[in-house]
Order: structure tokens, then sequence, then C-alpha cells
């Protein structure tokens, strides 16, 4: 046992902040609030159900995570979004379809009280939406600033003691880092100068910082992974984290890759599609806001099956990724994986894979585990890129001169390491149950 990590309380409100109220964020708020009220589960959500091994498994320590550690409760939670749209919670929600009128209805009341402040948005980022809710200034430090007002103000008017913002918004744009983006002092005269690099994102990710408020991107596009915003945060001593919600087809490949390379399964090729038919896939039916997509989704065999280590088993991986906008199928996008591999005397086997999955569904409780998990960083003085919170993205964000690790096993087992430490117990190291063996090796 170590000595537990000073964290403050979680007195007070926490105020969840999205860029976005579409799918996503009315679909976790909605939830939330259902919860609350009794009338649903919070599954999916590892705060809120999943418990922690302390110790030896022979010992029975098993408490829920969040009665091992101080997290917000959910009675605590208040809510602030941006969006395109004037639509209040309940009309977006509505609007988006991905939970029935019987289970919003009873909502209605709550959810009309969450209306989105005008957005900082530009069409040269998402160029298949628009929206009349749109903040006008002639700078993008000026939007900036209008930013922090609002994070401000929503604090005071929701009585919150502190708040944290998840990028729930549309994906933009691939970019890549640009000079700008070296410094903050070159970040910021890019914002008096109107510099094309900054993009919408990183508009919210500057002013969640500079308020001292915990970022997290749940989009693939270029955020608050640029040195000027990373040196930013330890700066201020914020945490931040992403990038991109890790839900569905992505998900699958992360349990289904590492047992290929456990087994020195060799994989020829990997062919995945997706159809889905909500804003995210009308977005995404643009080819540089999939160029986005496609590099998160893409970059996670490489790393996990490691070619360089194993060259006759993926060395010579064909690895596609296809995303298809079919507007009837809503939010309840369908994923299909052909996977091609081989085994003990190069013999060939195929693997078909065909997840029909709620997109926003997967998403919400990611949602609420962040804000609450990034709420905790903060109060424990964590600060800068949480790579510990990776279990829950496509394209984890790491220190420079890190490799991502996209194996969900060992995310998962690094995210409840993590939180023994925060908590005062030693990591779990599996070899526990034999430590009269390994006290002897040692």
């Amino acid at each position: 046992m170590s000595e537990a990590v000073s964290i403050a309380p979680p007195e007070g409100k926490l105020l969840v902040l999205t860029p976005g109220l579409g799918a996503v964020a009315t679909t976790f708020i909605a939830g939330v609030e259902a919860v609350r009220q009794g009338r649903a589960r919070p599954y999916g959500s590892l705060t809120q159900l999943q418990t922690i091994r302390l110790g030896r498994r022979s010992a029975g320590r098993n408490p829920l995570i969040k009665e091992f550690l101080p997290l917000a409760e959910l009675d605590d939670l208040v809510f602030g979004a941006w969006d395109i749209f004037p639509d209040d919670a309940y009309e977006a929600a509505m609007r988006a379809q991905v939970l029935e009128e019987r289970d919003l209805k009873p909502l209605e009341d709550f959810l009309r009280t969450i209306r989105p402040m005008p957005a900082a948005f530009d069409r040269q980022y998402v160029r298949r939406l628009d929206g009349p809710n749109v903040k006008k200034a002639r700078t993008k430090k000026e939007l900036a600033e209008m930013l922090r007002e609002d994070i401000r103000r929503t604090i005071e008017e929701t009585g919150a003691t502190r708040a944290v913002m998840i990028w729930c918004g549309s994906t933009e744009v691939y970019t890549r880092p640009s000079d700008c983006h070296r410094s903050i002092e070159a970040f910021e005269a890019g914002l008096k100068a109107n510099d094309p690099s900054i993009t919408p994102s990183q508009l919210y990710a500057y002013a969640a910082i500079m308020e001292g408020v915990p970022y997290a991107n749940g989009a693939p596009n270029l955020s608050a992974d640029v040195p000027a915003l990373e040196q930013l945060a330890e700066e201020k001593g914020v945490p931040i984290a992403g990038k991109d919600f890790k839900t569905g087809q992505t998900m699958l490949k992360t349990v289904v890759a590492p047992a290929f390379k456990m087994r020195m399964l060799g994989v020829r090729g990997w062919f995945s599609t997706n159809i889905l038919g909500n804003r995210d896939g009308e977005v995404l039916d643009d080819i540089d806001s999939f160029r986005a997509k496609e590099v998160t989704k893409s970059g996670v065999l490489d790393t996990i099956l490691q070619p360089d280590l194993y060259p006759e088993l993926y060395g010579n991986l064909y690895h596609k990724v296809r995303i298809n906008f079919y507007p009837p199928r809503g939010d309840a996008k369908e994923s299909w994986d052909n996977i091609d591999i081989f085994g003990w005397m190069g013999y060939p086997m195929q693997i078909k894979i065909n997840f029909l999955c709620r997109d926003s569904i997967l998403a919400a409780p990611i949602v609420l585990d962040l804000a609450l998990f990034l709420d905790l960083a903060a109060r424990a003085g964590l600060k800068g890129i949480q790579e510990w919170l990776s279990f829950y993205f496509k394209s984890p964000h790491v220190q420079e001169g890190h490799v991502p690790e996209h194996d969900l096993f060992i995310q998962h087992i690094r995210l409840k390491n993590t939180l023994r430490v925060l908590g005062g117990e030693s990591p779990i190291t599996h070899l526990s149950e034999e430590f009269e063996l390994y006290e002897n090796l040692r």
C-alpha cells in the first residue's frame, strides 16, 4: 500500500460543458437526468458501475470505483453547451432521434432548460454543416475571449464551483500542426492574426485551459494535441485528454487484434467499412473530414500488432477503412470487418464481424466518465496530458516521445492502476496471488 494522493473533496456543483449539443451531448445529458430520476441505469459507465480490485484477489476487496475515490455525484452535475443550432436540449434530442420520445418526454422540462450558447464556428472546417447560432468577431482572439466569458458566466449562472469541457462537436477537416502551434506565444499571435491553422475546436481548448477547465477532445480533429496548448495546460495546471471517442468498430479492433498477437496468428488483410446516417455521418461524407477520422481509425493496428517486431506475421498487412453516409440508418451505425488471418503452416482463415451498434449510446457513458475522471484529476493536482485515460480514445494523446497504447486490456489495467495509486493502494501486477514465489524470486 502506498500513500494516498491528496485529493480535494468534490464540493459543490460540477459544470459539464459540451461544444456541440447534438446526438452525443443530448444523449449524455438526458441519460444522466434519467438516472437521477430513477428511470434508467448508467450502463456502459465505469465510474458508476465498475468495481476495482484492491490487493490480493483472495482478500475480496472490490469496492465500486465511485466508492473508492471521491468522484462527483451525478446529482451535482449541471450542464452548458454551444451549438450552431439554437434548439434547446429537448428539441435537439428529438431531432437527433437517438432516444425515443417515450424516454425523452418525462425529461422534457429539464432538457428545455439547457439552451446552447452561440458557437465559435467556421464552415471552412466543417463544410457539410451550417447554422444561425454562431458568434461574430473580427479575430479568433476575440472569439476565444467570448468563449472564456461564456465559461465564466455559465459557472456563475449554474452555481457551479468548477467545470470540465468535453468536445462533442463534429469532426473538423484534417489539419497538421503548423508554426503557430509550436508555442503558446506563437499560438496567441496566430489568434490575433486569424491564422487559418487555428481551428474552432482549438479556440474551445484554449478558452478552457485559460479558465482552468480540464478539456477532453471526443473527435479526431487536431485540438489540444499541439505543443502550444500542451505547454499552456502544464503552465496553468490543467488536465487534458483525447482524442476521438473509442466506441464501435475501433473498440472491437482493440479487443480482437491483441488476441491475434497473443496467439502469434498472422494477419494478411483487414477491411473495415461503416454506414451511419447521423450528423457525424453527414460531416464525414466530406473527404477532408473523413481524412481526420481515417487517421485515428487506421493507426490502431500498427501500434497493437507491432509489424516491426513481427514482420512475417504483420509486415504485409493490408488495412482499409471506409465510412459511408447512409441517411436511413440514423444513429444506428453498422460496421463490417473482414479479417484474413493465417495460422500453423501458413493455412488461411477468415473472421467476419458485423456490429450493429448505436453510436451515441456507446459515446454517452464515455462523456460521463471523462467528465468525472478529469474533475478528479484536477482536484488531485494532476496537469497536462492524462495518458491513463487512453482507454476512452481511438487516438490517445500522449507525451512527446511516448508511443500510444491501443490495446484495450493494457489501457484498462493502466487506468485502474492509476486509480489505485490515487487512492493510496498498490498497482496490481497479477503476480500478487503468487506473492511468496515473487518474494523468493526477488
